[in-house]
């Protein structure tokens, strides 16, 4: 039932709040992952779990959401979700072991499942069905501002305080939603009881758990080396398998398939994976970037990232009116690919004499297609949609975004890997003594130690020595180039994915609610 006047926005205003929550801690974490190895002694590889159990956790909850939230009531679901995720916050802050914030990370991980998916549905209902694109472009103010600002204020938590204070910051914010949502929030009517599928929701999350794990550990357990990785490969294609199978066999089905009948809701699926993998693979790369290469911090890095947030936040309430007036979503969304691919292309050709000032167009030119990119992609996608249907799109859009900057972070891991490799190997066909410029080079770098005053002996193990130094950094340069290059491309040629769903409208679109 939509809203009007100031309820309508302070539902806006609990619904974004509640999502950033989500969406913030989906990313925050990463930068505090060293201070949190130290404190709790634990070893890379086992606090990396704290990130893979939330991810785990919230995308099998994903498209189960619509589900959760027709059988025990909309608003029910929802205002549970949020206190569950601020408990789960503080229990995480106040962790004594690794074993202790992996479990709470992960009631965090299934609480915000409930969250980013309800919370959309709820803004959609209550907001007019011509105004559904500002609808959209609000709700995707969280949505592609969280990821991006999360290791901004995750960088300047852990470098000013300590990185409890990443999870305490939630306390206040998800106590303020909550008391908004019980206040404001009107429950829908619940879904008639039915059987619930215990099957479903057991091969959902052993097919849906097990994928993203794969994506989250496959490259530090270099793939298939390790047997558990195999195993789990196994079982999340038989789980798929038979999770489909027995979602369209079942009468109470937990994810219902019969939605893919919509054509905008089913090339949806696949373009809101590309948007995942250009949203948070770039969020990845960068701060590895700049951290790894151009030498600057946590908080660094984050600032870099803040203005290419503010620049969607700016850009989103144009996007929405200009869905409302009936610009084709094809149209905007070509532009954002396009303009994620100049952003990739313009850090492809960085050196490493890149500055701050000259990744800052880059990242603003990024802010402005991913605006043009997330309104209008979910509004295709969920154009179709109406009353039940719009819960059980919006958990499995959301789902296959999550899944998407998984598989983009564990494919961009693993082209750095093999590009690293290669570049390597090519730059050292040049050290050689029949290289004229490489020992030209080793010369000039030796008389430098030399007329330092160290003996010739030593002058010239640190003359090699340093020369290793520039190939190594030259071969990081070269392999996050190629990162970026790739990612663009995956964009780009993306662009043809648009036209198979049809033109429409945003009225028409509405009318069909």
């Amino acid at each position: 039932m939509a809203e009007t006047g100031f309820k309508k926005w302070i539902i806006t205003i609990t619904v974004i709040m509640a999502s950033l929550l989500e969406l913030i801690d989906t990313t925050i974490v990463n930068v505090a992952i060293p201070h949190i190895q130290g404190n709790l002694g634990a070893t890379l590889e086992d606090v990396a779990w704290v990130v893979t159990g939330y991810a785990v956790a919230n995308v099998i909850i994903l498209p189960m959401s619509g589900w959760l939230g027709g059988r025990f009531g909309r608003k029910n679901y929802f205002l549970t979700s949020i206190i569950v995720f601020t408990i789960a916050s503080f229990l995480c802050g106040n962790a004594t072991s690794l074993d202790e914030l992996v479990v709470f990370r992960i009631i965090q991980g299934i609480a915000g499942g409930g969250l980013i998916s309800t919370g959309q549905t709820i803004l959609i209902e209550t907001w007019p069905r011509e105004q559904i694109g500002t609808a959209t472009a609000l709700f995707g103010l969280g949505a592609v501002v969280g990821p991006t600002v999360g290791p901004t204020i995750g960088g300047w938590i852990t470098e000013n305080y300590s990185w409890p204070w990443i999870f305490y910051v939630n306390l206040p914010v998800g106590a303020l939603a909550a008391f908004l949502t019980y206040t404001f929030i009107t429950e829908t009517p619940k879904a008639e009881k039915r059987p619930i599928d215990w099957w479903g929701i057991g091969l959902l999350a052993v097919a849906v758990g097990s994928l993203q794990t794969i994506l989250e550990k496959g490259e530090s357990e270099d793939w298939f080396a390790k047997n558990y990785i195999i195993v789990l490969s196994i079982t999340a294609v038989l789980g798929i398998i038979l999770f489909i199978w027995r979602e369209l066999s079942t009468d109470h089905p937990i994810v219902n398939f019969s939605i893919m009948r919509h054509r905008s809701f089913a090339v949806g699926m696949f373009t809101s994976f590309i948007l995942g993998f250009g949203l948070y693979g770039s969020v990845f790369v960068f701060p590895v970037f700049c951290q790894n290469l151009l030498g600057f911090n946590a908080q660094q890095t984050g600032e870099l990232l803040f203005p290419g947030g503010v620049c969607t936040i700016v850009m989103m309430p144009f996007i929405g009116k200009m869905l409302n007036k009936g610009v084709p979503a094809q149209f905007m969304a070509t532009a954002g690919m396009f303009l994620f691919f100049v952003f990739t292309w313009m850090l492809s050709n960085s050196t490493l004499a890149t500055g701050e000032k000259d990744v800052l167009i880059p990242l603003l030119i990024r802010g402005v297609g991913m605006a043009l990119l997330f309104v209008p992609l979910t509004t295709l996608a969920m154009a179709d949609l109406k009353g039940a249907e719009i819960g059980q799109g919006s958990g499995l859009n959301n789902m296959m975004r999550q899944l998407g900057g998984s598989f983009g972070i564990a494919a961009l891991t693993t082209i750095i890997h093999i590009r690293q490799g290669f570049h390597r190997s090519t730059l050292i066909e040049h050290i050689n003594p029949y290289n004229p410029a490489f020992t030209e080079r080793l010369n000039i770098v030796t008389q430098g130690f030399i007329a330092k005053g160290k003996s010739v002996l030593d002058a010239s193990h640190m003359a090699y020595a340093a020369i290793e130094g520039t190939v190594i950094r030259q071969t990081m340069l070269l392999t996050y180039d190629d990162a970026y290059w790739i990612s663009g491309l995956v964009m780009l040629f993306s662009i043809p994915l648009l036209y198979l769903q049809p033109f429409k409208k945003l009225k028409a679109v509405t009318d069909s609610h």
